[in-house]
């Protein structure tokens, strides 16, 4: 399969056959630049406990392990980051297929991802990587390629997947 490479910054960005983008850096990952596992434990943690309690999107995870997703995500955005740590659940296309989100919806939760990152005063390149690589995650999440977020057309689009 192709691979997408970018260059931001120092960044190289590369898209697998996952659909995941994995990070080569010059020198120290972006992931030992963050301060490793804990550091990166630490914002995943807070990140995942204010998805699962926001008011606009926390629904999605009433019945989601939290644990479970806080360790996926960890795995995911560990090796986006540069670590030696392998991402070992679904692919997200199919995670997510049963769930009728909305381009709203995922930016909603980009949001918090933005906020959670200032709280924890991520450096700016790694920041702007992060979101970056989100970003390049949409497709995998939601067909809804826009930000708006319509309840009706959510559910009828559910009812036309299943």
């Amino acid at each position: 399969m192709e691979r997408e490479t970018t260059l931001t910054s120092k960044v190289f960005f590369h898209k697998n056959e996952s659909g995941l983008a994995g990070t080569v850096q010059m020198g120290k990952t972006l992931y030992e630049e963050l301060g490793g596992e804990a550091r990166l434990r630490q914002i995943i943690d807070v990140f995942i406990d204010r998805v699962f309690e926001d008011r606009m999107i926390g629904f999605f995870f009433r019945n989601a392990n939290r644990q479970r997703l806080k360790e996926m995500e960890f795995q995911l955005t560990a090796q986006f980051l540069g670590a030696d740590i392998e991402y070992r659940g679904k692919p997200l296309d199919e995670v997510h297929a049963k769930h009728p989100i909305m381009g709203g919806q995922f930016a909603r939760r980009l949001q918090i991802l933005r906020e959670t990152l200032e709280t924890f005063q991520v450096p700016e390149a790694i920041h702007d990587a992060w979101i970056a690589h989100t970003e390049s995650l949409r497709p995998l999440i939601t067909k809804d390629q826009g930000s708006d977020c319509d309840p009706l057309l959510a559910r009828e689009k559910a009812r036309g997947a299943t």
